[in-house]
């Protein structure tokens, strides 16, 4: 007696684009595009996290690359950017805000993107975590105007005034210097105070690094995730000079870009698609001492990758009550149950191991599958059984063949 079951795998692969793209900006506004991928690393399955791919420029990539890995960082230099001093810079100001003053918004703020197809929205946050620029200053008096009594001038250029923290390289002439500085999470303002006057003062870009929390990919839809989110600059603002340095541009802008590369994968070995269904031992207690089976039964096994959630539904050639059904050449019926199990590693809509789950026509119980880390070509298995009952109606016809037809579905479209 056997059971033909044929297996049919719904595999939507996919990139999943978190795109913050393509918006109307309002005006004064500087635009930075932010990249971000996730793919699944068979090498590291339980790795859920995204990889930074904004294309690195500045002091980072092109001066000190091995320092900025050290700790953790990295930098983009924007060229739009640029400001310049309202007056004169007096020496020794009362107010830091007067002299070279850098505040930005170190905290993290939440960015909700939405998916383009089905609307489901989900929460990056970001906080800017470095800050540097290129200053120029007039000659007279050049780079000594930032020096201080017992303080060369470029001590806190070189290093990072508190709360910053620093990379420890600086590069400069006599009328100008490049620098960079980590900002510490709610970091306040980070400030150097000029020894000597200073008649006029710019920055001719910006630099910055950031960090990031995206949500975990795992959990995600397949699709394209599009938001933004947008920076005050200039006296007050989020990102803030102090008074006396007022920028060109009143906002910066981020797009990001995040894509999620997912697997679902589902492999028979040879012969797979067709499953006998046969007593515990073989048919020879049957034959040879009429004892009636207890139950016919076939465990298939399969291998599964998985990234993200997925359900299994059920098609049957043979519809009885709410699963397949299998028929012989009199047009004698009985059930079939199908069910299935699934790796360590998977959990379902409870959030609960997947063990013989059955598979129903209606769907019920097996909605949603939820890997909790990468599965790379894990074993899985799934059960078909005719009971005991049926078992006694199918010999009451000795001789003859049951077959029937079973399509399981994985579906990553949940």
């Amino acid at each position: 007696m056997s059971v033909i079951t044929a297996i049919k795998q719904a595999l939507v692969p996919g990139a999943l684009a978190l795109a913050l793209g393509a918006f109307s900006q309002p005006a004064l506004a500087i635009v930075e595009d932010i990249s971000a991928v996730f793919r699944p690393d068979p090498t590291n399955p339980m790795s859920n996290k995204f990889t930074n791919t904004t294309p690195q420029s500045g002091l980072c990539p092109w001066h000190v690359p091995a320092k900025c890995e050290a700790v953790n960082t990295f930098s983009i230099r924007n060229t739009a950017f640029s400001a310049t001093s309202n007056g004169a810079i007096p020496a020794f100001p009362e107010d830091p805000r007067k002299s070279a003053y850098f505040k930005v918004p170190s905290a993290f703020r939440d960015l909700q993107v939405t998916h383009r197809a089905t609307g489901r929205t989900e929460t990056v946050q970001m906080r800017i975590a470095g800050i540097g620029a290129r200053w120029n200053i007039a000659y007279p008096p050049g780079v000594s105007a930032w020096a201080t009594p017992g303080v060369g001038w470029a001590t806190y250029w070189y290093g990072a005034p508190a709360p910053c923290n620093p990379i420890n390289y600086y590069a400069a002439s006599s009328s100008f210097a490049l620098f960079f500085w980590i900002v510490p999470e709610n970091a306040g303002a980070c400030s150097v105070t000029n020894g000597l006057e200073i008649p006029w003062l710019s920055y001719s870009h910006l630099e910055y690094g950031y960090e990031l929390k995206t949500p975990n990919p795992l959990g995600m839809d397949t699709g394209i995730y599009e938001g933004t989110i947008s920076y005050t600059m200039g006296p007050g603002a989020d990102l803030d000079f102090g008074d006396t340095m007022i920028p060109n541009d009143a906002v910066l802008t981020f797009n990001f870009t995040l894509t999620v590369e997912h697997v679902l994968k589902v492999d028979l070995p040879p012969g797979g698609n067709r499953i006998e269904l046969l007593p515990e031992g073989g048919w020879q207690a049957w034959l040879n001492q009429g004892r009636r089976p207890a139950r016919l039964f076939r465990d298939q096994t399969f291998t599964l990758a998985a990234s993200s959630r997925f359900k299994m539904n059920l098609e049957c050639g043979l519809v009885i009550g709410n699963t397949c059904g299998l028929r012989n050449d009199a047009g004698d019926e009985v059930p079939v149950q199908i069910a299935v199990s699934l790796p360590y590693g998977v959990r379902d809509q409870y959030d609960q191991p997947v063990n013989k789950l059955p598979l129903r026509l209606d769907g019920v119980g097996s909605e949603l599958f939820q890997p909790i880390y990468y599965l790379d070509n894990r074993p899985a298995k799934l059960h078909f059984e005719v009971g005991k009952d049926d078992v006694g109606e199918m010999l009451k016809a000795p001789g003859t063949t049951y077959t029937g037809t079973a399509t399981v579905i994985w579906d990553s479209e949940v």
